[in-house]
Order: structure tokens, then sequence, then C-alpha cells
């Protein structure tokens, strides 16, 4: 059924006459009469009574009034909610991330967020930084936080603060700092628990490997937040991001010893380059990067004076060549260097 065939079939109800109606829709007689018809056909029912005064309708021409009615009314209304959401601060969200990085970026973010843009509605989707790289890529997340993206098509990249993947125990009761021979020699004796899904956690290990520091134990875990646990209660080494290993929890973990070596994270945020361009899109996003850029000028509660990843006019955002006209940011990302 053609929308135009109900709008005529309404002119001519409100009209009372085809030609009335004919003059009001400014379109032929017989086309208008050729439609209705074409209308009535495919229906396989009368729509009007027609005589010499005009036409009224039959009883199933009423019911179809009504539903024409609704129908169009209905449309009103999408139009109205597309409009709105185009120009209005209004719409809904999956942001996405993984967990230990949401336990403490979201609970600042959110708790203001919401308060500046309540008719922004946000819904989160948990896992490893590499599933929301492809869920934003996918379309089942709008705008991820991702440790050290990978270049994929059609991303844009904003690196927004910085992190590092380091070696943790709980504070000495003394606040004593271990020599870095007593810190080298605890890494032998091990445990050393990490995440083994981390590729950061493997690295490093690799590199102690390297550099002669090999654990006679390591512990394996499958989650952050048990190696921090596990950390905290003496269990051994842990090799957590400071950003983890701060939240909660500050002071009560101390770095090993400043001279080991540890692994560098950038968090950015990521999202598709064909985002579409609404105004609670922008606002959402300037939302997320203002907030990872105060975390960054913060630091990381070990490494106060981490350089930032404030942009200069030199170093726009990262992403694909094509987002300068469909990005919230309306700006040419640059390519992942």
């Amino acid at each position: 059924m053609e929308l135009s065939h109900l709008r005529y079939f309404l002119a001519i109800t409100q009209a009372g006459s085809i030609s009335a109606a004919a003059k009001k829709l400014r379109i032929s007689q017989p086309a208008l009469t050729v439609a209705i018809h074409q209308l009535e056909k495919e229906l396989s029912c009368t729509l009007f009574h027609r005589d010499h005064s005009g036409v009224t309708l039959t009883g199933i021409g009423a019911e179809l009034g009504r539903h024409a009615e609704q129908i169009f009314s209905l449309i009103e209304h999408a139009q109205q909610e597309v409009r709105t959401l185009q120009r209005g601060a209004i719409g809904r969200f999956v942001l996405g991330c993984h967990e230990s990085l949401g336990a403490y970026f979201l609970p600042g973010f959110m708790s203001e967020f919401w308060r500046s843009e309540p008719r922004i509605e946000l819904s989160l989707w948990n896992g490893a930084s590499a599933a929301v790289e492809d869920a934003v890529v996918e379309r089942k997340v709008h705008f991820g936080l991702v440790v050290n993206p990978r270049r994929l098509p059609d991303l844009v990249i904003i690196d927004l603060f910085h992190d590092a993947v380091d070696l943790f125990i709980a504070a000495p009761t003394d606040d004593s700092q271990l020599s870095l021979s007593d810190a080298k020699a605890r890494i032998v004796e091990g445990p050393v628990i990490y995440a083994g899904r981390i590729s950061q956690c493997i690295e490093l290990i690799d590199r102690l490997v390297g550099m002669q520091i090999a654990s006679h134990r390591l512990l394996s875990c499958g989650d952050l937040e048990l190696v921090k646990s596990l950390a905290l209660a003496g269990i051994g080494v842990a090799l957590l991001p400071r950003r983890v290993a701060a939240y909660g929890q500050r002071e009560r973990l101390v770095r090993l010893h400043p001279d080991l070596p540890n692994f560098p994270d950038t968090i950015s945020l990521v999202y598709r380059a064909d985002l579409p361009r609404t105004l609670a899109a922008g606002r959402l996003k300037e939302a997320l990067v203002a907030h990872g850029r105060a975390l960054d000028h913060l630091g990381d509660a070990y490494d106060p004076h981490a350089s930032s990843v404030t942009p200069t006019p030199s170093r726009p955002e990262r992403g694909a060549a094509t987002a300068s006209s469909s990005s919230p940011t309306g700006r040419k990302p640059r390519s992942k260097s």
C-alpha cells in the first residue's frame, strides 16, 4: 500500500468530493480517481459511496480512515523524534571498556555527565580492549575506551591519558623502600602474580627474564581485580596497571622499585568515523575526552610527571580519512603511528 494513496484517500474524506480534493492536492481529477480505484482494488473493497453530490465513506472506508489517521500521526511523531535526536541533547549510547578500566574511570565520569546531560542515556558493554574495539567496528558499541588501540579501518582514535603496567607489592608497615637488589630478589622468590590474558603482563615478564630476573613461581589469574586482591594480602609481586593499583586502595600498594621495567600504556577513545553527528553524540564525546584529559593531568598516582597526551595543532585525532565529514568532531583524523 502506497502512502500517497492513503493521503489521497484522507484528502477526499476531508474535502467531501474528488474534484475538491484534486484542487487541494494540486493534481488532476482523473489521476486522483485512478489512485483511489487502485487502492480499492488492492484492498478488494469499496471505500466510497459515489453520487451526484459527492462521496461518502462506506463502513470499510470509515475504518480505513481511522487507521490512516493513526498512521500519519505516527509518521509525524517519528519525524519530530528524529529532528529532536539530531538537534537536541537526547539519545541512547553504548559505552564499552574493560571492567578494571571502568572501575576507576566511570564513577567520576558518569556522576558528572548524568548531572549535566540528564536526557542522554548510557548503557555499558564490558570486555577486553580488543573486544571493545571490535564491538565498535561492528556497531555494537558507540564509544570505546581502549588500551593501546590497534589500527583498524573506519575508526577515529583520540588519545586520552597514560598508564603503565608495573610491579607492585603491599606497602610495608614501616614505609621503607626496598633496594634494587632486594627488589630483584623478591621477584626471583615470587610468586609473581599477573593476568595471563593481558599481553603487557606477558611482555613484562619476558623483559624481566631477559634481565636475568626470572621468578621461580608464577601465578596466572584471569582477572586484574584478583591480582590486586592477592597483592593487597601480601601474597607476592603483582603486575598491575598503575591506575588499577591506585583506585580505592591508594598507598596500600607501592611500586616494587622505580628502576625496574614497566610497560607504558595509552588509553584512547575510539568510535566509528561514520557515527552520526548528533548533538548528543558530540556532547558525550566531548565529556569523555575532557574526563580522560583531566585524569592525564592528575597523573597516575605513582608517576605524576608522566607526559601529557593533550594534542597539539600538529597532532590531530587518529582514524579513518572519511571521519572529517561524518564524525562528531568534524575534523580529519590522523593515521595511527
